[in-house]
């Protein structure tokens, strides 16, 4: 169900986990054109400064805005704009969960402001915010 302007307030939170797999990143990877070494190859993750092979940081924002869109708020949401900070790697195999919550309502505009986390073994590893159009009411 949608979430609309009117019906969120500020503190409405939602959150989502998905375990991200060899076979995510590899698609990913292949869509994007980012072939990395350090994502696809084991043994390159593991040659790296991280000791295993990492999730892309941008396909775990692109989780945040499959949230926003498809979650919360919803279907009919529109994003203005998103801007993450990528604190931490997320390793290949690992769970990963999203969690959103309204920050502000942006009343002159009908926006709202959502800060975006994602946690990977109980750490942040992505800090953002986004500010999306919510779908009317006629689309909830």
């Amino acid at each position: 169900m949608a979430h609309t302007f009117d019906s969120l307030s500020v503190g409405d939170s939602f959150s989502w986990s998905r375990v991200l797999t060899m076979d995510d990143v590899r698609l990913f990877a292949e869509v994007t054109g980012d072939d990395n070494p350090i994502h696809i190859d084991e043994e390159a993750g593991r040659q790296s400064r991280f000791g295993q092979a990492v999730v892309h940081g941008v396909y775990i924002l692109g989780l945040a805005s499959k949230v926003l869109g498809r979650d919360f708020p919803g279907p009919g949401s529109i994003a203005v704009s998103l801007s993450a900070k990528f604190l931490r790697p997320v390793p290949v195999g690992e769970e990963v969960t999203i969690e959103v919550k309204v920050a502000e309502k942006l009343e002159r505009h009908g926006h709202v402001k959502i800060r975006m986390y994602a946690y990977c073994k109980g750490k942040m590893a992505l800090g953002g915010e986004a500010v999306v159009i919510p779908p009317p009411a006629g689309e909830a």
